[in-house]
């Protein structure tokens, strides 16, 4: 019975962490969007739109601050919840999708994080994606191609900017939402299980085998 409940205790922790990801992915999405109407994509500009948003825009302030809290939080979050499940031990083949959209969910998070680096267009921005950059052109065979297409050319400029800002906020952003829900629904799916099962006796082995 002990067993029984720490495993419900997990299943618990790991819902209410599912709803914290999604919660923190809507709050980054939404403020990006309201960012997005003033900020401008360009080597300069980008920087001087960040600070008119600041201090010139109404509340322009609390959403950016409460993007830049969003965005890291959740990375934070998903990890914990990562943990959470290797502690819960679900291995198992319904475990599968929350296992899969989990990991790669925490891993868009990670790529949102990195692709805002050169966004703000600062000094400590900028000079943190060229040694990046420097990291990913030491790769062999590819490193320099990988370069050239997220610079637009090798050099960053404008177009580098724009590049990490499309990818940013319609490739990474839409997928990060997709596998929150994803995730989401599975661990609530995981969490009535032993509702269900709970009817049935004979059952009741097979769900908590391998806890």
């Amino acid at each position: 019975m002990e067993v029984s409940r720490f495993d419900m205790v997990l299943r618990r922790i790991a819902t209410v962490l599912s709803v914290v990801i999604l919660t923190l992915t809507l709050i980054a999405a939404t403020t990006g969007i309201l960012l997005s109407f003033y900020y401008e994509p360009a080597a300069g500009r980008a920087y001087l739109s960040l600070k008119m948003i600041t201090e010139q825009v109404d509340y322009g302030w609390l959403f950016r601050k409460a993007h830049d809290i969003a965005g890291n939080l959740v990375i934070a979050i998903a990890l914990i919840q990562i943990v959470v499940m290797f502690l819960h031990r679900q291995m198992r083949k319904s475990w599968l999708t929350a296992w899969i959209s989990g990991i790669f969910f925490t891993l868009s998070a990670m790529g949102l994080s990195w692709t805002a680096m050169i966004l703000s267009w600062d000094q400590v921005g900028f000079w943190r994606f060229n040694i990046e950059l420097g990291t990913i052109e030491s790769i062999p065979f590819v490193g320099h191609l990988l370069r050239d297409i997220i610079t637009g050319g090798g050099v960053i400029s404008t177009l580098t900017v724009q590049h990490l800002y499309t990818i940013h906020s319609y490739v990474i952003s839409v997928a990060a939402i997709i596998l929150a829900v994803i995730h989401l629904v599975s661990i609530f799916w995981q969490e009535k299980q032993p509702k269900l099962t709970s009817e049935n006796p004979d059952s009741q082995d097979s769900v908590y085998q391998g806890s």
